[in-house]
Parts: structure tokens; C-alpha cells; sequence
């Protein structure tokens, strides 16, 4: 089974420090801490309020030494952004100003007018477009037609328990295979819960993010990052 890859999103170290209004904990700092430990991307998610990663972020971020993952939605102002800035990739996902967390996946089969411009604007400046959606054909099919190379699979129904959602990730990966699409995923996994996802052999990559910033109150990044990556490994072999 190939590699998998595991990007860190920092998005709670950035609320951490907005919380006191000062420069620290620094997300980039904790960035080179992460792929230090064995991180192969690192995501920032540049929301419309700001409420955690700033601009200023993104642009530092650039000089980091692996692949930077821009999530964002799908706006003009975010398109611009990513435009100027040019992220390895940038992941659309659907975005409520009165949400805690992203609650589940872009809608591409009925915003497909107004997300193929946008898809369009971000290939052109050469940034690789991800798509957050929900594991359903349907969805999978219109990601398809609108050229996207990667989906990124919501797996939060599957953290939360739902019945049969583990059997739907494994169905939309195959089928988001044959469409000829790379295949990620991420929300809500943790230590005890990502093996399953992990071993699902078209998942290429994995994104976590509050699990790891959690426990790294407790044990440290390094070593939280250090075990994810060895659970990872473990499932794919």
C-alpha cells in the first residue's frame, strides 16, 4: 500500500494565541515542530472573520518546507488570496460565520455555476484544487465534471459514531478512484478512530487538526504528531 500522507492543520494554536491578542504560541513555529515529527503538509484555514489564522500567516507559511494547504471558501475574496499568494493547494469548503467547525461538505453538485470559475481562477495561478465534501456519489461525480483533481472526504459523521459511515468512506473512495480523483480525508479522527480511515487503501492523505493541537496540551506536538504518523503507518500495513 502507498504512503500515506498526514497534513497538521494549526488553526488552534492561532486560536490559542488570538485568545490573548498577542504573537504567541506562533502557528509557524509549531508548523516546523510538526514536520519535524513527521508532518508531510501543514493546513491553515484562512476563515472570512478571522477568527484564528490571519492573513499575515499565509504569507510566512510559504517558506515552510513542505507543502502548504490553504482551506477557504469558496469567495472571491478568498479566491484573490490564494491568487496572491499561491499555496501548493487550496481546499474549498463550505463555510457559516455562526459555526463552531466546518459542519459537513461543500454542496458541488448545486453550486457547480458558481464554484467552476472559481475552480478555474485557483488552476490557473497553479495551486492544486481540493474539494471538502461529504462521501456521496453524487457529490463525487460533480467534482468530477468540474475538474478538480483532489476531494478531501468528510469524516466527521464516522468520528461521531453514525452507523455505516466507515462502509460509505470506503465506497466513496473507490469511486472517487475510478473517477480518476485523489482521494483525502479528515474531521474529527483521533488516536483512537483513525486506523480505519487510515487503512482504507485510495485515501492518499489524512488532515487532522484539533485532536492533535488538543493533545499536545498533554503530551507535546512532537510526540503527538510521532503517533499519529506510527498509528497511520501501522493501519496501512
Amino acid at each position: 500500500m502507498t504512503r500515506q500522507r498526514l497534513g497538521v492543520n494549526l488553526d488552534h494554536v492561532a486560536t490559542l494565541r488570538n485568545a490573548r491578542g498577542v504573537d504567541y504560541p506562533d502557528p509557524i513555529r509549531a508548523a516546523h515542530l510538526a514536520i519535524e515529527a513527521g508532518a508531510d503538509g501543514i493546513t491553515l484555514h484562512l476563515r472570512e472573520d478571522r477568527r484564528h489564522i490571519r492573513d499575515a500567516d499565509i504569507t510566512r507559511a510559504r517558506s515552510l518546507p513542505v507543502p502548504l494547504n490553504m482551506e477557504m471558501a469558496a469567495t472571491d475574496e478568498m479566491v484573490a488570496i490564494a491568487c496572491r499568494e499561491r499555496p501548493h493547494a487550496a481546499c474549498l469548503v463550505p463555510e457559516r460565520r455562526a459555526e463552531i467547525t466546518t459542519e459537513g461538505g461543500l454542496d458541488v453538485a448545486g453550486n457547480n455555476g458558481s464554484l467552476a470559475p472559481r475552480i478555474a481562477h485557483l488552476r490557473d495561478a497553479g495551486i492544486r484544487v481540493s474539494l471538502f465534501i461529504d462521501p456521496d456519489e453524487r457529490q463525487l461525480q460533480a467534482a468530477a465534471s468540474l475538474g478538480a483533481p483532489v476531494v478531501e472526504l468528510h469524516t466527521g459523521a464516522y468520528a461521531d459514531g453514525k452507523p455505516g459511515e466507515l462502509d460509505r468512506l470506503i465506497e466513496a473512495a473507490k469511486i472517487a478512484t475510478s473517477l480518476g480523483l485523489e482521494v483525502h480525508a479528515g474531521h474529527g479522527l483521533t488516536f483512537t478512530n483513525v486506523a480505519q480511515v487510515a487503512a482504507i487503501p485510495q485515501i492518499r492523505e489524512l488532515n487532522i487538526g484539533h485532536f492533535i493541537v488538543g493533545e499536545a496540551v498533554f503530551i507535546g506536538l512532537t510526540e503527538t504528531v510521532r503517533r499519529m504518523r506510527a498509528i497511520m503507518e501501522a493501519a496501512r500495513r
